[in-house]
């Protein structure tokens, strides 16, 4: 069942996507060459106590993983794009790191991700970066009340054929709010037009992301981390929006 936030609720869910949001601008700070995934995950682990949240992660058992995750943040390098568990790995230039962060607030969740080029970027892979950021922007801008989440899908797989870029379908955008995961599906390929009406109230997580060459996926040996299947490099970029009358607001920026 889609449930729809009134303007204090989402204005509670907005302090947790300002946490979530400043946690990811300190990890893009942080990922450096030579920095470890596992020092990644120890920040943000101790930042969610520090702040008295609640990891979305920690304990998730959701029917695509192996048993329940362990980790407070998700770190995906290179080919690797969703659920990628933190390692020991030391980043090394050139690396394409994908960290995605969902953490709840007095009963409130958000979600957020970026995909951040470690030392010398390589162009293809700025490109492929900047399709993400765009896709999410130009979703973002359909938001509105009276468009449907066909228009929202239809504007991230618009961005993804003008770059050349292949689209995977399995997994995308979804509802948010007392939980990391609430009703409605957001593909990343839509038809504009098409299915659930969006009203004020509804929140929700939009996710482009993109393989370079490809739109097939597969989940690593660790039953989580998942990769593109022909190791062409991957990037993601989320935010966590509320559909108001007044128009979309992106609740996971710092405020």
């Amino acid at each position: 069942m889609v449930e729809l936030k009134t303007p204090d609720e989402i204005a509670r869910m907005r302090v947790t996507g300002e946490f979530v949001a400043g946690v990811l601008a300190e990890l893009r700070q942080r990922a450096q060459v030579g920095v470890n995934l596992l020092e990644l995950e120890a920040i943000v682990r101790e930042r969610i106590r520090q702040r008295g949240a609640v990891s979305c992660y920690v304990d998730y058992a959701p029917s695509f993983g192996r048993g329940p995750f362990r980790n407070t943040v998700c770190l995906s390098v290179n080919d690797a794009v969703l659920h990628g568990l933190p390692f020991d790995y030391a980043l090394r230039d050139s690396d394409l790191l994908t960290i995605d962060l969902a953490v709840g607030i007095d009963g409130w969740a958000a979600d957020s991700a970026i995909s951040v080029i470690v030392g010398n970027p390589q162009p293809q892979d700025v490109q492929l970066v900047r399709a993400t950021e765009e896709a999410l922007a130009a979703a973002i801008e359909v938001a509105v009340p009276g468009k449907r989440i066909g228009d929202i899908s239809a504007a991230i797989a618009e961005v993804a054929g003008a770059y050349g870029y292949p689209v995977n379908t399995e997994f995308g955008g979804h509802g948010i709010g007392r939980t990391m995961h609430e009703d409605l599906h957001i593909p990343n390929v839509g038809r504009a037009g098409r299915g659930y009406r969006l009203r004020p109230g509804l929140t929700i997580a939009i996710e482009p992301w993109f393989a370079r060459t490809t739109d097939r996926i597969f989940t690593d040996a660790d039953g989580w981390t998942i990769r593109s299947a022909d190791g062409s490099r991957t990037a993601h970029s989320e935010h966590t929006v509320a559909i108001t009358e007044d128009g979309p607001q992106v609740l996971t920026l710092v405020g």
